[in-house]
């Protein structure tokens, strides 16, 4: 296979290849890969498709503060009963 040097890299871009590689447990190489190929729409033929990773950046950020308002905003449906709807 070929190599790329990357030149100019900004540490953002850096920060999230090397969150991807943690996550995934692959090294920062693959991830760099990954997310180069994610972003230029190419696929690797064969590979199975798996559950996407799209929501990954949202999980966990949820405040106390914003689960106690949909606790409170979904009270009635937790006491509303089949017959009544």
């Amino acid at each position: 296979m070929s190599q790329i040097t990357l030149r100019g890299m900004e540490p953002e871009l850096e920060n999230e290849i090397r969150k991807l590689a943690a996550r995934k447990g692959i090294s920062l190489n693959k991830a760099a890969l990954q997310l180069i190929r994610k972003g230029a729409g190419i696929t690797i033929p064969g590979a199975a498709p798996g559950i996407g990773d799209g929501l990954d950046d949202w999980v966990g950020t949820m405040t106390h503060s914003d689960a106690r308002a949909i606790s409170e905003a979904i009270a009635d449906l937790d006491r509303t009963s089949l017959s009544e709807l």
